[in-house]
């Protein structure tokens, strides 16, 4: 039975965030082809996890018996978050730019399941595990335009997770702000058919990894 890692980190509600509508259209579409799959969830702003410190940080380098109990909630934490990472069979992410980047929330969990020697490093325990990230943006960032340079969403994820050894895929949602921005009017048009793309391209996905991994499971095992 596969596994689907599904975070989302939008500050909005799934009826005004073009983030979490879209990764539901994914997920809707690999539980169609996979029934019997599990849909582990995290609302990264329902339920923030806490900011990487110097406790998180210390109890690393602490003898498990020797820590305190802040350190041993803090080291319980990381273990759940990585555990949950490395168990997936498909991870799904929600990360609409904000002020040119990620989340914070996001970052937060990032830095709580990025563990040298763990999920970094010379070992990648989700070496090849499909990444889906949906990066939604109020306006668009793609090459060739104005902003080109301002895009830190991608550009970030792509690499921390290519060094996690992962297989990286992004839907880019753009100009969402465009119903709402009188200064983006004439971008309406655009704005829809960049959501209709997104949400094509969620399905579709969600349907090919579902399909794989079931595909997998029915190879014959030597």
């Amino acid at each position: 039975m596969a596994t689907l890692l599904h975070i989302d980190s939008s500050v909005f509600p799934a009826e005004s965030s073009a983030s979490r509508t879209v990764t539901a259209a994914f997920r809707d579409a690999w539980l169609a082809e996979h029934p019997d799959g599990t849909v582990v969830y995290r609302d990264l702003d329902a339920a923030p996890v806490p900011h990487f410190d110097a406790v998180a940080a210390s109890a690393g380098s602490v003898d498990p018996a020797e820590r305190t109990p802040a350190q041993q909630a803090a080291a319980a934490l990381r273990t759940e978050l990585v555990e949950e990472l490395e168990a997936a069979d498909a991870i799904l992410i929600g990360a609409p730019m904000y002020n040119f980047t990620i989340p914070s929330t996001l970052k937060s969990w990032l830095d709580q399941v990025i563990i040298m020697g763990r999920t970094a490093g010379d070992k990648q325990p989700i070496a090849g595990t499909p990444i889906t990230v949906v990066a939604s943006r109020g306006g668009s960032y793609a090459p060739g335009t104005p902003r080109e340079g301002f895009e830190f969403v991608q550009n970030y994820l792509e690499k921390v997770f290519t060094m996690f050894g992962a297989e990286v895929d992004f839907i880019v949602p753009e100009l969402t702000l465009a119903h709402v921005n009188p200064a983006m009017a004439d971008l309406v048009p655009l704005a829809e058919k960049s959501r209709a793309a997104a949400l094509e391209a969620a399905a579709a996905k969600g349907r090919e990894l579902a399909a794989r991994h079931a595909d997998s499971a029915a190879q014959p095992q030597s």
